[in-house]
C-alpha cells in the first residue's frame, strides 16, 4: 500500500484530506510542512497543532534561529513513514495533527512580539488542541508559558537545556533568551519545586529552586536513573517540555547559538525522551537550531526528531487504550 502511495501523494502539505495518517511522498520532494501534515487554521477536531515561531531578536550570541522552524519542517520529510522507532502506537494515526504554520508578527515592533505569540498559543489551546512550537530562540518559552499557566495554573517546566536561563532580571520589558526562567518563575507561572532542567553546563549562581540534572550526572549515572528521578520530580503535575537543542553536544548539534561542550549525546537525549512516556505533558517546544552553523543539517534533523518524540509523549497519555 505505501509503493501504491507513494506513487500519486504529493504536497500533502495542501493536499490530504485528513488530519490523521501516515505520509509516503518522496522525502526530496514536495511542499514541507512538518511531517507532511495538513497545513491548517481550522483546529476543528484537532488534537495537536504544531507551530513555528520564526523568531531570533533575543539571543545574545550567534543569530539565525529565525530559519529554524523552516530547516526542521525540511528535515522532518523522512520521518512520517512509520511509526517512531521503540513507541508501541502509531501517533500520527491516533491523533489529529496539523501544522498550523508559524505566528504572524511585525518584525519591527519588537515589544509587541511577546503578547502576539500569547494570543496566538492561547488560540490553539482554547479550540481544544495542545501546541508543539518549533522556534526560535529560547525566549519565546516564555510567552508560551503565559498562555500555558492561563490554562493549568502555575506549569511544571521539563527543561532540556546547557544553560540554566535562570539569570537575574527584574526588568520584564527585556527581551533576553537567558532570563525568561528567572522571570516566569518570578511571575508564577512555573512552580520550580515541581520542574526539572537537564543537561545544563554552565555556571549559575542561583537556579531559582529547579531541580538540575546537569549533564555529567547524565553521562555517569544514565538515562534510565535519569528518568526515574524526573518523573519523581514531575508527578502528576501539567508539565511543559522544552529542549533547546544546545543540551546536545556540539558534536550532534552544531548549529545552534551558544554551543557548549560536554554535552548530551544524541542518543541520550532519544532514550530519555522515549522513557518518559506517561508524563502529564500537556504542550512542548524545541528552540534554538539555527541552520547556517550545520551545513551537514544534522543540527535539524536533530530538532526533527525531538519534536516527533513530543508529539509521542503528548500523545501516550491520550492513546486509546
Amino acid at each position: 500500500m505505501a509503493l501504491e502511495d507513494a506513487k500519486s501523494e504529493v504536497d500533502l502539505a495542501f493536499t490530504r484530506n485528513s488530519n490523521r495518517g501516515l505520509a509516503f511522498e518522496n522525502a526530496f520532494g514536495g511542499a514541507t510542512s512538518f511531517l507532511r501534515r495538513r497545513y491548517s487554521k481550522d483546529l476543528t477536531g484537532v488534537d495537536l497543532a504544531i507551530t513555528g515561531v520564526p523568531f531570533d531578536q533575543a539571543v545574545t550570541h550567534r543569530t539565525g534561529t529565525r530559519f529554524g522552524p523552516r530547516a526542521i519542517r525540511e528535515a522532518s520529510a523522512l520521518q512520517p513513514f512509520d511509526p517512531p522507532y521503540g513507541w508501541p502506537y502509531s501517533p500520527l494515526e491516533e491523533m489529529g495533527v496539523v501544522d498550523f504554520g508559524d505566528v504572524a508578527f511585525d518584525y519591527a515592533k519588537v515589544a509587541d512580539f511577546p503578547d502576539t505569540l500569547t494570543a496566538h498559543i492561547r488560540g490553539i489551546l482554547a479550540a481544544g488542541a495542545g501546541s508543539i512550537t518549533l522556534g526560535g530562540d529560547h525566549y519565546i518559552t516564555f510567552p508560551i508559558l503565559k498562555a500555558y499557566a492561563e490554562k493549568f495554573g502555575p506549569i511544571s517546566l521539563l527543561h532540556f537545556d546547557a544553560h540554566s536561563d535562570t539569570w537575574p532580571d527584574d526588568d520584564f520589558s527585556r527581551i533576553d533568551h537567558g532570563t525568561m526562567f528567572y522571570k516566569a518563575i518570578k511571575s508564577g507561572i512555573v512552580d520550580p519545586t515541581t520542574s526539572v532542567q537537564v543537561g545544563i553546563r554552565t555556571h549559575n549562581d542561583d537556579f531559582m529552586g529547579v531541580n538540575v540534572i546537569d549533564a555529567r550526572e547524565v553521562h555517569e549515572t544514565g538515562p534510565a536513573p535519569v528518568v526515574k528521578k524526573i518523573k519523581g520530580i514531575l508527578g502528576n503535575h501539567p508539565a511543559y517540555v522544552t529542549f533547546d537543542i544546545d543540551c546536545l553536544d556540539p558534536a550532534f548539534a552544531p548549529g545552534t547559538g551558544t554551543p557548549v561542550w560536554g554535552g548530551l549525546a544524541s542518543w541520550q537525549a532519544a532514550a530519555i525522551l522515549r522513557d518518559l512516556a506517561g508524563i502529564n505533558m500537556v504542550g512542548g517546544d524545541v528552540v534554538e537550531v539555527s541552520p547556517a552553523y550545520d551545513t551537514t543539517g544534522a543540527t535539524a534533523i536533530a530538532g526533527a526528531h525531538v519534536a516527533h518524540e513530543l508529539i509521542c509523549l503528548y500523545g501516550w497519555t491520550r492513546r486509546k487504550a
